[in-house]
């Protein structure tokens, strides 16, 4: 792939590169070949810009750095005072202030309102809550499977893996069951900008703002509802949290209900359709885990999560001048964190390009890199993970895909949109 330069940096961007849609368009282990390159030629390399269908024309943005190996990945994470993800967003496309506003929540700000925002949402996961969560997962793994059992085949994706993430999240905030199915198409739309059937020929931001503010008026419903009558749930320990005198915002509340709707959401889809497709094609590495399913899953998962890496891409802007993988970063420079690549470094795993369940230790950055943005629900992502792959191979023990998955043309998830299934019929 040509390289151009850049003319408002002299830089000149890499041969090799990470930002065109046909890049994108190429399925994840076909884009492993240039990521495996760059880690060894060139671990923090400038890139043109990705062109961003939210904006008009181009934003004048001259490019990013592409960090790709996983101790460039963790330094980056951790050094939120040198990286700042409040500054420009954390997408590598360019978004307009306001849907970055009403839709990232944590993910877009800096200390100190990234530490007071997240104290105040993460005290109200007690640990009476948070087993409440997990039986209910539990419950809801069971039904989920229970459904499609007698089926003999089925469309993985919308019968199983999109199911549970999005009934989780709208127990666990109140939205009603009637309203179920509209949130979750809301959140489905935003995580589907850059691919046209996502869009469905209207224009991406339309399709973005629309889900956005469907999103944001069924969590307000719940808010005025709880608000004037609370109950035992986490809308209403939202609206009551406190610490240190402070309270989170309706617009805090409905900002966060939009990073659970999305973030919240797909890395558990995603996973799930992976992990299917992984122990289709590892038939042995399924019989080692159900040899002996609770005293391995707990190793297991984080090696369903490496595989997956379902959110592949998160970006940070640079605050002052500083080194990194032998390039010298300047102040509002952009820097791409790309996670897929990470969680195949060869200088941290063995076999990077191998499912391995047994994996141990495994320091993937699937949740992030480390640092102050940490994902705040992977204890809960986990869980789903455990329960929804216990319940399929317990009920459905051949479980296996048939075919190729239909795939999301995404920089940001590693999106599985159709994948059939196929199994002997309970």
């Amino acid at each position: 792939m040509g390289g151009t330069s850049a003319p408002a940096t002299g830089r000149a961007h890499h041969p090799l590169d990470v930002s065109s849609e046909e890049f994108w368009r190429l399925a994840p282990e076909e884009r492993e070949h240039t990521f495996a390159r760059l880690r060894a030629e060139a671990p923090v390399s400038w890139q043109r810009p990705v062109h961003s269908p939210m904006m008009d024309g181009d934003d004048g943005s001259p490019g990013y750095w592409a960090v790709v190996r996983a101790a460039d990945i963790a330094t980056v994470s951790r050094r939120a005072d040198v990286f700042s993800s409040a500054t420009g967003g954390v997408l590598v496309e360019e978004f307009p202030e306001e849907v970055l506003e009403m839709a990232t929540s944590i993910l877009t700000m800096d200390d100190p309102r990234h530490r007071k925002v997240r104290r105040l949402v993460a005290s109200v996961f007690t640990p009476r809550r948070v087993q409440r969560i997990e039986e209910q997962i539990a419950r809801q793994a069971r039904e989920i499977v229970a459904d499609v059992g007698d089926r003999g085949e089925v469309e993985l994706v919308s019968a199983v893996s999109a199911r549970l993430p999005m009934w989780t999240i709208s127990e666990m905030i109140g939205i009603p069951p009637d309203r179920r199915d509209e949130v979750a198409a809301a959140a489905e739309s935003m995580v589907a900008w850059g691919d046209d059937e996502g869009t469905e020929g209207s224009d991406a931001a339309t399709v973005m703002l629309n889900g956005i503010v469907t999103l944001h008026g069924a969590c307000q419903d719940v808010i005025d509802a709880r608000r004037e009558s609370p109950r035992d749930d986490l809308v209403s320990a939202l609206v009551a949290a406190e610490v240190d005198g402070e309270h989170l915002t309706d617009d805090d509340i409905r900002s966060f209900f939009v990073l659970l709707c999305v973030a919240g959401n797909d890395t558990t889809k995603q996973t799930t359709t992976h992990t299917v497709r992984a122990l289709t094609e590892h038939p042995e590495q399924r019989e080692w885990l159900f040899a002996d399913y609770d005293a391995r899953i707990g190793t297991a998962v984080e090696e369903f999560v490496r595989w997956a890496s379902p959110v592949m891409t998160f970006r940070r802007t640079a605050l002052e001048r500083v080194e990194l993988g032998g390039q010298v970063i300047e102040p509002g420079d952009r820097v791409t964190l790309f996670y897929g690549s990470g969680n195949r470094d060869e200088q941290v795993f063995e076999r990077p390009l191998e499912f391995d369940l047994s994996r141990t230790p495994n320091p993937h950055v699937a949740f992030g890199g480390g640092g102050p943005h940490f994902c705040l629900g992977s204890h809960l992502a986990k869980a789903q993970l455990r329960w929804i792959v216990r319940e399929l191979y317990d009920r459905l023990p051949d479980l296996r895909t048939d075919g190729e998955p239909d795939r999301l043309v995404s920089t940001f998830i590693n999106g599985i949109r159709r994948q059939r299934c196929v199994f002997t019929p309970r």
